[in-house]
């Protein structure tokens, strides 16, 4: 659904190039700040006694079904992966239809489906932390839910990774999103350096070897997805406040405004 262009010598709402429109709008912006604060509940193991290293640590690890704060990060994974999908969906409906946007919404609810899917398929134990653990990985003789787990949490970086780019692209290209459009770009570096990092430390993990720093790497990864949900959020609360001032653009379903017309000539005496 395309805004109609204003008249000449009027200027356009600045909410046109997103199309946001009103509650819904605001809505969509709350709940992913929400959905972004709640992906960084992790960082409650500075203050709380988890016994895991954080250091080496999964962060996953922290809500394995053996962990006596499993419980608590669990929910809290679960609220933020619903929180991202709810917030993606809403900003797919109140959002101007063009292709990078739309997909990199597309691509955020992913993340979010799948970070919900992650909190309830837990691991059973912290195989970095316990050796057990680790030889009962090893040998295949946890339960299905590890690789179920492997499995939603990749879908959930690949979504994550694909909605931090095209979003980026979308803000370059359109210009609805001057913040994330100027700072995307070294977040979205940053994030894929994070990756490599992970992948490279659980590659020398999964060898045999010892690992010093998987926790940091994974923690920055996902460190780096919550502050760029959260500049996405305030971005399109910007956008949202400045709808709130200018009035609703008008849209494709909306009639065009009728200009006023143009008076009577004056009429000279009979």
């Amino acid at each position: 659904m395309r805004p109609i262009r204003p008249a000449p010598g009027t200027a356009a709402p600045s909410g046109a190039r997103t199309g946001s429109t009103g509650a819904a709008a605001a809505a969509a912006w709350v709940v992913l700040l929400l959905g972004a604060l709640a992906y960084t509940a992790w960082v409650l193991e500075l203050v709380l006694a988890t016994g895991l290293d954080p250091v080496r640590a999964y962060v996953s690890e922290l809500a394995a079904a053996d962990q006596p704060l499993g419980g608590l990060f669990r929910a809290t994974d679960l609220v933020a992966g619903l929180l991202v999908l709810v917030g993606a969906l809403t900003a797919l409906a109140t959002t101007e239809r063009r292709p990078w946007t739309v997909a990199g919404f597309c691509a955020l609810a992913l993340f979010g489906a799948a970070t919900a899917l992650d909190s309830r398929l837990p691991l059973s134990c912290a195989p970095t932390s316990d050796p057990v653990c680790a030889a009962r990985e090893t040998a295949g003789l946890v339960p299905a839910t590890h690789t179920a787990h492997a499995v939603s949490s990749t879908l959930a970086m690949l979504g994550a990774l694909a909605a931090l780019v095209l979003l980026t692209v979308a803000a370059r290209r359109y210009g609805h999103w001057p913040a994330l459009a100027r700072l995307g770009p070294p977040l979205v570096l940053a994030e894929l350096a994070a990756t490599v990092w992970t992948l490279a430390e659980v590659a020398v993990l999964t060898a045999g070897r010892d690992t010093w720093a998987l926790g940091v790497g994974q923690r920055l990864q996902v460190l780096l997805v919550a502050l760029y949900v959260g500049l996405l959020a305030g971005c399109m609360a910007r956008n949202a406040r400045q709808d709130t001032r200018n009035g609703t653009p008008v849209t494709a379903q909306d009639p065009p405004a009728q200009a006023p017309a143009p008076p009577d000539p004056p009429r000279g005496d009979p």
